[in-house]
Order: structure tokens, then sequence, then C-alpha cells
């Protein structure tokens, strides 16, 4: 039986607080339900495991996810010592139990410290990067030999906040398409007795450094007590997702001509991208600028209605 439910254009970014064991995609379908967006994206998956933030994109918000996929992110980490399993998380089956030696602190800085920086980092098997046009964890769950791909990282800074016999926890700032999971691996084979992800939460994702967050059952409950101009409420602008990047305003003539995808020239710094808007601070789209300031449309955002000013006071 179809569902008599009918969705609706609808353009923003929700920042999800997904829980722990809804995969990344069922929690954007439950939110898109929730909202009747008819159209949504996330901006970089979180394992089932994880909880924490998650941006959804909805409507004309979706050509910003591969920006925010690239941005920045910050993690709080608890790592188990003693015991490698396949997933590199509690999740998984356990592979290798090991006794864990004691550590003092300068030991454990000094292996946080090696992993920091710029790393030639090897993904987990179980993990959503495609080889011949499959996610490895399909390969994987069918018991194939895999070889992991190992790509260049950035770990801006590993933070101890807690350590215990047989646990960690740890504040990790990092780049894009880092694999906490491996950094929990990686870290128990240097200290010689293996280790694994036990929880993981995501803090922030640039430009979201303080998130003002909504899980599921907070959006249900909104939704009951004050319908869907109480979601709508939870909804950031497009706009919001373009802070920090280089910005171009353009005059009426200018946008009307770049909303019909035609380059331009002016006064404009090089850029790509550059976040352009219109002299009422609508955002318009995405483009590049080039070193002899040609203006050149990337992504434009239609029908997009100028933000609202939340209520002074």
């Amino acid at each position: 039986m179809k569902s008599s439910r009918r969705y609706r254009s609808l353009d923003g970014i929700l920042l999800l607080d997904k829980p722990a064991g809804m995969s990344s995609n069922a929690a954007l379908q439950a939110a898109r339900r929730l909202f009747r967006a008819e159209k949504g994206g996330h901006t970089g998956s979180l394992d089932p495991l994880a909880t924490g933030l998650l941006p959804l994109c909805f409507g004309e918000a979706t050509k910003l996810a591969g920006l925010l996929l690239g941005s920045d992110k910050a993690y709080e980490a608890g790592i188990a010592l003693g015991t490698t399993t396949d997933t590199d998380d509690a999740d998984g089956q356990v592979l290798l139990q090991r006794p864990v030696p004691a550590l003092d602190q300068a030991v454990l800085e000094a292996a946080l410290v090696a992993l920091t920086g710029v790393l030639q980092q090897r993904a987990p098997v179980y993990s959503a990067l495609k080889q011949g046009g499959e996610p490895l964890y399909a390969r994987a769950r069918r018991g194939e030999a895999i070889e992991a791909p190992v790509r260049e990282v950035v770990v801006h800074a590993i933070d101890l906040l807690e350590s215990g016999p047989e646990q960690l926890r740890l504040r990790v700032t990092c780049g894009s398409g880092t694999y906490i999971r491996s950094l929990a691996r990686d870290l128990g084979e240097a200290l010689g007795c293996g280790a694994h992800i036990a929880s993981l939460r995501r803090l922030w994702v640039d430009p979201f450094r303080e998130p003002r967050m909504f899980t599921p059952g907070q959006l249900e409950s909104l939704l009951e007590s004050g319908g869907e101009a109480a979601l709508e409420a939870c909804l950031l602008p497009l706009e919001a997702g373009l802070a920090g990047f280089p910005r171009v305003q353009l005059a009426p003539a200018e946008a009307a001509r770049f909303a019909q995808g035609q380059r331009l020239r002016g006064p404009w710094a090089p850029a790509d991208p550059a976040a352009v808007f219109s002299d009422a601070g609508v955002a318009l789209g995405l483009a590049r600028v080039d070193p002899e300031g040609r203006l050149s449309p990337q992504r434009v955002f239609h029908g997009h209605a100028a933000p609202v000013a939340p209520p002074e006071g």
C-alpha cells in the first residue's frame, strides 16, 4: 500500500544529533519523512555506533553537501585497549586479545603525537569506500580478502581527556576522510596491545562549531506539539553553510545573469569556491573566480527565498 504522505519543496540545513544504532541514511530518511522534504542528503556518514552531529541538507541546500563533506571535524572517542576487532569498533567480531602494558603519560602522549599531522592512513576493511564500484564492507561481509586503501589524511590534534588501565578517552580534531576507527587501531598497535573504538561522538563539523542539535525524538515531539512550523524553526538557512567561504556580492543585474549561468567579470579576488550573494543577502550559489576576476557559476540555487531575520530581543 502506497503512503499518502505528500512531500514538499523545502530548503534548509538540519543539525541532527544522530543516535547510536542508526545508520546515517536511516537517520536522513526518518528526518525527510518528518519534514516531508522532497530532496535531502547528508554530509558524510557516521558509523551506526557513533552519535552526534550529522548535518542534513534539504532542497537547494543539498548543493552544499560536497563542501561540508570536506570540512574539518571534531570527535570524542572512547578507546578500549587490549582487544582488536574486525571492524575496529565494538560492533565487530573479536580477532585478538592481548594484555595491556602499564602505560605512563609520556608513553601515551608520544604515541598520540605520532598520530597527528599529515598521515598515510589505512581505511578500515568494513568501510563505505568503494573498490570496483562496490563498498568494502559488502565484500568483507562475504568473507573476501581485502586490501583496504591507504589515503593521506590530516589529524590536527589529539587530546587525552582521560586514561585508565584498559580505556582511554580522546578528543580528535581532523580533516576530511579521517577514520577515527583507524586511529584507534593504529594507536593500539603502537602501544602493543591492540585497541578498538568503544564509543564515538561527533562534536562539530565546520562551519557549525557550536551546533544546536536535535535528536529524532525531539523532532517528533516538536511536530506533535507545534506542527510543521515548530519543525521548520529547527532549520538553518542554507546561508549558514556558507560561513567561512570567500564571499562575492552581486548587484541585481549581475545576479540575474548569474542565475542564468552566465560568466561575469569584476573586481573579485580569486577563489574556488566563492559563495555568491545578492545585495539583499540571499545566497545565489557557488562559483569559481579565476586570477583575472572572471566568475564562473558552479552551483546555482534556484527558487531560494531570502533568509528570515531572527526576532530581536
